[in-house]
């Protein structure tokens, strides 16, 4: 089931999932997608390369998933990263 999101939703589910520390977690929580569907939805948003770039960071990190964390609060945000508005990511 495809859902429809506005581009500043999509924007910031992309944003979400290339952090680090966002777990899949509150990404369902704010937008009620599942994992499976982030993954599927980040594979028709993004360039094949940019993709598979995501796909291999993100694959078996422990930050990713609530469960699998040694800690249960907290984000760090560095003070040189870039807040990333309007995404403009070209498709395949």
């Amino acid at each position: 089931m495809t859902k429809d999101y506005t581009l500043e939703q999509l924007d910031r589910i992309i944003e979400m999932a290339w952090e680090d520390r966002t777990p899949f977690d509150a990404i369902a929580f704010q937008f009620d997608i599942k994992e499976q569907e982030v993954i599927n939805l980040m594979r028709r948003e993004m360039k094949s390369s940019s993709f598979k770039l995501w796909r291999a960071r993100v694959q078996g990190r422990t930050t990713k998933h609530s469960k699998k964390r040694d800690f249960d609060e907290g984000r760090f945000k560095s003070s040189r990263q870039k807040q990333i508005t309007h995404n403009k990511i070209s498709k395949r």
